[in-house]
Order: C-alpha cells, then structure tokens, then sequence
C-alpha cells in the first residue's frame, strides 16, 4: 500500500539507515535519504535490491552533510517526518573532546532547524542508552528514559558524552524555540543482527575481539543488545504514533547478557570459528586497579559500576512495540553476517 508521505532518512549508508529504509518502503512509504556523495546511490540500490526490496521508485537521495547547511533545505522540503539517525563518523581518534562533541551538537541543532522551517511534523533522533544510563549506579531499581547519563562522569567516553549532549542541546532546542515540530529519541543499546552488507557498527568490535582472541581473559561485564530490525521498527512506530512525540524510548532486547555468557554462547552454538574465544574472566579488581593508569581501563569501570536492569516497558506499551530477537539470537545473527562477508580477521 503506497503513502504519499515523505520521510527523510539521515545518513543512508549507516547499518541502522539502510534498514529504516527499507521498513519504510516495505511499507509503502516515500523515502528520501541524505548521502555524503552521490555514488552511495547505487551502493544502497544494490545492497536493497539484494534483500528482494522491489519499489526502489520510492527512494531518492540529496547529497548533504551535517557539518554545513548546504542542500538541507532541498532535503526537508516537502518530508512530513524526519529520522534523524546519521551522526559524525571517526575513523580516527579525535584531537579533542570538542571536535567530536561539536559536529554531533551542531548536526542534530542542524536538521531541527531545518526541519522547523520547512514545516515537516516530527523528528525522531536516534540517540543511545549512553546518554540515559550510564551514570545510574543504582542497582535496587531499572533503569527507565527519566534517567541521563552525567557528560562529565569520570570515564565516560568521548562518543557516550558526545550523544548525551547533543541530546540535551536538542531537547533544549525544542523546549526553547518558537516550533511546532514535534520530537522523539531512541536511545539504543548496543546494537547488533544481521547486516545487509559489509557495513556494521562499533559493538561489533566486541565480537571480533573475542573471536580474534584479543581478549585474553573476559571482563565480567554485563550488556544489553538490541537487534537492529527491532531498532528501525521503533524508529517507524515513534514516527507514527500520536502519544510518542515529547517522549524518550530505550531500545534493547528483554534482560542482559555478560561478556562471558557471550564468549560461551560463540564457544556453544558457533565452534568452528570461536577456538580464539577464550574461556579465562578477567577479575573485577584487574580492572580497579588498571583504571588508575589507563583510560580504556577507566570505561571498563563505568560498565562495572552501571546498572543494567534496565526496562523497555515504555516502548512497549506506548508504541505496541515487542522485540523480535532475544540477546542470544540478535549476537549470533550479527556474527552470521560477520561471516557471511568475510569481517572476522581469524589470522590475528
């Protein structure tokens, strides 16, 4: 069934993007997507019309980017919604705390701005549990949307204070200015399933590491997981849902699951590539005393210290929203598709 109105999704090549896009054209939906070069258009045909996605007439693409106001005008013109998911990219580390907050800061001040004077109804922002939990020490109660992470906790990473700041710059836009545009977040955990192409996220890493034995001995930490299918169907339902605009929601599976429970679930369920994984848990106390002298070690505290019990009732009961993929199934689908395009480094 097609619908006449326009959604514009930020970043089209990015893991969560491309399936937003195709969610919203499986669903009828117009779509147009912000590239950072033209020549990602066919890249993203091709990746779509591989996972059998047929009314490609119903995409099209701007060229812009967050960091200038070029072209974002012609983005938004005419786009009833506005996914917000794209965000700065570092390939390397940045020189400074302020050259990775300010591009996140001023991207999402950018696209609300926009969005604002072309009229469009609502933005959802893709944020991150880190700029929920990650300060809610806790551990009598769950963790729930009306908690923020601090941005200057010790050991907070760059990128966690990044998404929480430029969250809380967003929020105050919308508290602050002269606008009707309505506006929503996601904030997901980890995120990991299947990929539709060779591109994924940063919590794959994790999985690498454990299978490329980097890991010598386990953290003891504990996780959640999202599976990205169910964080572009929250996207869509906090798109489309009447009692979503104003409010937060945290995406992640039902419970959590630890670095060890994971190095076995791989050891168990996918043993021809999980001989690296090592079965030795680093104890606790390795990693007091490393947060002394090291800053990876100082991180590694912080997810020793927060609590993740979490809940995802809200987005249950105010979008009708039900996880499709448990922990365990979202992290073997997204080691699947490891193997499926060649990501894992077993020579390492």
């Amino acid at each position: 069934m097609e619908n006449k109105d326009i959604v514009l999704v930020t970043g089209g090549t990015g893991f969560v993007a491309m399936q937003i896009i195709m969610q919203l054209l499986q669903k009828g939906f117009q779509v147009r997507t912000t590239v950072r070069n033209l020549k990602n258009k066919d890249k993203i045909i091709a990746v779509l019309k591989a996972n059998d996605v047929t009314n490609l007439d119903n995409l099209s693409f701007v060229v812009t980017e967050l960091t200038e106001d070029h072209n974002w005008e012609a983005a938004l013109k005419g786009c009833k919604y506005v996914l917000s998911v794209a965000s700065p990219v570092f390939f390397e580390k940045p020189k400074s705390e302020s050259q990775a907050i300010r591009p996140a800061v001023e991207g999402i001040l950018r696209v609300l701005k926009f969005a604002n004077q072309e009229g469009v109804k609502r933005v959802v922002m893709t944020s991150n549990f880190g700029a929920v939990g990650f300060s809610q020490t806790d551990k009598t109660r769950q963790t729930t949307e009306s908690d923020w992470t601090n941005p200057n906790m010790k050991g907070l990473s760059v990128y966690e204070k990044s998404k929480t700041l430029a969250e809380k710059a967003a929020w105050d836009y919308i508290k602050n200015s002269k606008t009707n545009l309505e506006f929503t977040t996601i904030n997901a955990v980890a995120i990991m399933g299947p990929s539709l192409n060779e591109h994924i996220t940063g919590s794959f890493m994790l999985l690498e590491n454990l299978l490329n034995g980097k890991m010598k001995a386990v953290p003891n930490i504990p996780l959640n997981i999202v599976d990205v299918r169910d964080v572009a169907d929250l996207h869509i339902r906090a798109m489309i849902t009447p009692e979503a605009n104003g409010q937060r929601f945290i995406a992640s599976a039902d419970g959590q699951i630890s670095l060890p429970e994971i190095a076995i679930l791989l050891k168990n369920k996918r043993p021809n590539i999980a001989e690296k994984v090592s079965s030795k848990i680093l104890p606790n106390w390795i990693i007091k005393i490393g947060a002394i002298f090291n800053v990876q070690a100082k991180e590694g505290i912080v997810f020793l210290n927060m609590n993740r019990n979490i809940s995802n009732t809200k987005a249950k009961n105010i979008l009708s929203w039900k996880p499709i993929a448990t922990q365990e199934t979202t992290i073997l689908s997204a080691v699947d598709s490891m193997i499926k395009y060649n990501l894992i480094n077993k020579n390492i």
